[in-house]
């Protein structure tokens, strides 16, 4: 499992066990200035993937947050969260200064060639 390790605290974690206690899924909320949160850290281990585990730890930790949230992953990810309630947020549309910044650093650093781009999302909420 992948996650960025930037803002790691374990104690803001829900997991996903298996039979034998052993970690195969997490994700995270973090939290920004002026009471903006994050869903981040979304990860599950690949033998565990295509079985609901990403979808039970979001709808986990979208119950204990509630809304707004936020979150940023690959624009091919974009109907995943979609499927959550989740909007995509332009570039122009207003949206906290953290994810200003991290949509220009992606912009230039990490998605600089190719189709995809770092697509930031909110859940409002109903």
């Amino acid at each position: 499992m992948g996650i960025n390790p930037t803002g790691l605290d374990w104690q803001r974690f829900t997991l996903a066990v298996d039979e034998l206690d052993q970690i195969v899924g997490c994700g995270q909320v973090k939290n920004h200035r002026a009471g903006v949160r994050e869903l981040a850290s979304l990860a599950v281990a690949p033998a565990w993937r295509g079985r609901g585990l990403a979808g039970a730890i979001m709808r986990e930790l979208m119950q204990q947050t509630g809304p707004p949230l936020w979150l940023m992953c690959r624009s091919s990810l974009v109907s995943l969260y979609a499927k959550f309630g989740f909007e995509e947020v332009g570039p122009d549309e207003d949206q906290p200064g953290y994810f200003r910044r991290m949509r220009t650093l992606a912009g230039a650093l990490l998605f600089a060639s190719g189709d995809e781009y770092l697509a930031i999302m909110t859940w409002p909420g109903d």
